[in-house]
C-alpha cells in the first residue's frame, strides 16, 4: 500500500495527467485521421466526436471542482433527536468530534466525514458522494462514449491498413503515422477498458442504491455469517464479550427506480445526461429512505468494531449512573488533552498489535513460561518504529481482524480512501460530553 504522503502527491498530479491524456486522444487523432486511410472525420464524426469530448471535459471538471459536502454544524446538536442514545453502534467521528450521521464516513484525504461517501477517487482528486455522484457518473458515461466512438474510428483505419498490406510501401502511412496510430489505439483501449467496468461498476451500485463502501460492509457481514454458524451464533469481541450475529437486510434499497432517483437527484431522465445539470443532490444527506425490511441501525453490528462500548454503556448504566469523581477527572484530562493538542489520546492497540501480543502470549505459555512479555512497551513502540511496520506487512491481512479484513474482491477500506483509524477506533475516544448526552438522553427515554 502507497503513504498517505504518496497518495497525496498522486493525487495533485492526477487531474493534470487525466486531461493531458484526453486531450492527447482528442487531437492528436483528428489530425491523424487527416492523413490516412480511408478519408479524413467527416463533419458528422467530428461534430459527435468533439462533443462526446466536451462533454467529458464538463463532467470530469464539476467531479474534480465541486465540494462532496459536509455534516451540517446543527447535526450535533439534534443528534440526540435524531439517533437512539440507547443503540450501543451509534457512530462518533473523534477527528470531527461530532456524531457521524448514516452512510458518513471520515475520509482520510478530505480530513472529514463526507456524506453518503462511496469513494474518494484519485483521478478526480474528489470524493464521490451523494453530491459530486451525478456528475461523477455523468464524467463516465460521457468517456465511455468518447472512448468508444474513437475505438470505432481507430478500428476503421487499422482494417483499412490491413486491407492495403500489399501496397508499396510509400503509398501507405509513414513510420511516425503507424506509430502515432498504434499508440493512440493501444492508450485508447486501456482507457475505454477502465472506465467502462468502472460505469458498469458504478450503474449497478446505484440500481441497489448502495455505495462502493457499503458494499464492502455487505460482504463482511456475510463474511461474520459465516463465521458465527460455527460459533453458535455468537462471536467474541475483542474486549472478551460476546456479540450475536444475526442476517440484516441492506435498508436503503427502496427500488431500481426510486434508486436512480435518488442518486440522480431528479426524476427528469433527460437531466441525468445533461452535463450542466446541478447535482440535484437529496437534502444534507443525513437522512436517508429506508424500506423498512429491518429496522436496525446500518452497518451490521461487527464484534472488530464494538470495543469498550459495552464497557462504557455499563458504566453510564451502573447501579447510580453517577460518576464519581476520580473517574470523572481522569475523563476531564483526557478531554483537555485533546482539546490543547499534547500528545496522543491513549486508545485501543491497533489489530496487528493486539494479535502479535496474543500471540506472543501463546508461545510463552506453549514454552512454559510463567511470565506476560508484552510486544510493546509504548506508543513509539506501537506506531513508529521500523519493526512495528515489518510487524504490520506479516499480520494486517489475517481476516480475523478489523482493519486487515480484505473482502473477496481483496479490497480494504483504506482502498477507497475511509481513514480506517477512525473508521474502528472512534469509540475508544469518546469525549466527555458526548457521555454525559447519552446518559441525559436515556434517563429521558427510561422516564418516558
Amino acid at each position: 500500500m502507497r503513504s498517505r504522503f504518496q497518495d497525496f502527491e498522486f493525487q495533485h498530479i492526477a487531474p493534470t495527467l487525466s486531461i493531458i491524456l484526453v486531450s492527447f486522444l482528442n487531437v492528436a487523432s483528428q489530425i491523424l485521421f487527416r492523413y490516412i486511410d480511408p478519408a479524413p472525420l467527416t463533419k458528422s464524426e467530428t461534430t459527435k466526436f468533439n462533443l462526446f469530448t466536451a462533454g467529458l471535459f464538463i463532467c470530469y471538471f464539476r467531479t474534480w471542482l465541486m465540494d462532496p459536502g459536509r455534516i451540517p454544524k446543527d447535526w450535533n446538536a439534534n443528534a440526540e433527536e435524531k439517533v437512539d442514545a440507547a443503540d450501543p453502534r451509534r457512530r462518533w467521528c473523534r477527528k470531527c468530534e461530532m456524531p457521524k450521521p448514516p452512510r458518513a464516513h471520515h475520509c482520510k484525504s478530505c480530513k472529514r466525514c463526507i456524506p453518503k461517501m462511496d469513494h474518494h477517487c484519485p483521478w478526480t482528486a474528489n470524493c464521490v458522494s451523494h453530491r459530486t455522484m451525478p456528475h461523477f457518473i455523468r464524467f463516465l458515461t460521457y468517456g465511455v462514449l468518447a472512448a468508444g466512438y474513437l475505438e470505432y474510428l481507430t478500428i476503421t483505419r487499422l482494417r483499412t491498413l490491413y486491407s492495403q498490406r500489399h501496397l508499396p510501401s510509400y503509398l501507405g502511412p509513414t513510420i511516425a503515422q503507424l506509430i502515432t496510430l498504434f499508440v493512440i489505439t493501444i492508450a485508447n483501449t486501456i482507457t475505454l477498458t477502465g472506465v467502462g467496468i468502472l460505469l458498469l461498476r458504478t450503474l449497478y451500485s446505484l440500481l441497489l442504491n448502495t455505495t462502493t463502501i457499503e458494499s464492502w460492509e455487505q460482504d463482511r457481514h456475510a463474511t461474520l455469517l459465516r463465521r458465527a454458524r460455527h460459533a453458535g451464533g455468537m462471536l467474541d469481541c475483542p474486549d472478551g464479550t460476546r456479540v450475536r450475529i444475526e442476517k440484516q437486510e441492506f435498508p436503503y434499497d427502496i427500488g431500481l427506480w426510486a434508486n436512480m432517483v435518488q442518486a440522480m437527484g431528479t426524476r427528469n431522465v433527460l437531466l441525468w445526461a445533461w452535463p450542466f445539470a446541478g447535482s440535484r443532490a437529496v437534502g444534507e444527506g443525513t437522512e436517508w429512505e429506508v424500506n423498512g425490511f429491518d429496522d436496525r441501525a446500518w452497518p451490521p453490528v461487527d464484534p472488530d468494531r464494538l470495543f469498550r462500548v459495552d464497557r462504557k454503556r455499563e458504566e453510564l448504566q451502573g447501579e447510580t449512573l453517577e460518576m464519581d469523581r476520580e473517574s470523572f477527572r481522569r475523563r476531564q484530562e483526557v478531554d483537555l488533552k485533546r482539546l490543547r493538542g499534547k500528545g496522543e489520546v491513549k486508545r485501543r492497540k491497533p489489530f496487528y498489535v493486539r494479535l502479535e501480543e496474543e500471540r506472543s502470549r501463546e508461545k510463552l505459555q506453549e514454552m512454559g513460561a510463567g511470565r506476560v512479555v508484552e510486544v510493546f512497551t509504548d506508543d513509539e513502540d506501537e506506531e513508529g518504529s521500523d519493526d512495528d511496520g515489518r510487524r504490520a506487512q506479516r499480520v494486517a491481512d489475517d481476516e480475523n481482524g478489523e482493519e486487515g479484513w480484505r473482502n473477496s474482491e481483496g479490497e480494504r477500506l483504506a482502498d477507497f480512501g475511509v481513514d480506517e483509524d477512525v473508521e474502528f477506533y472512534d469509540e475508544d475516544d469518546l469525549p466527555l460530553a458526548e457521555l454525559m448526552r447519552r446518559r441525559k438522553q436515556e434517563k429521558q427515554n427510561a422516564a418516558a
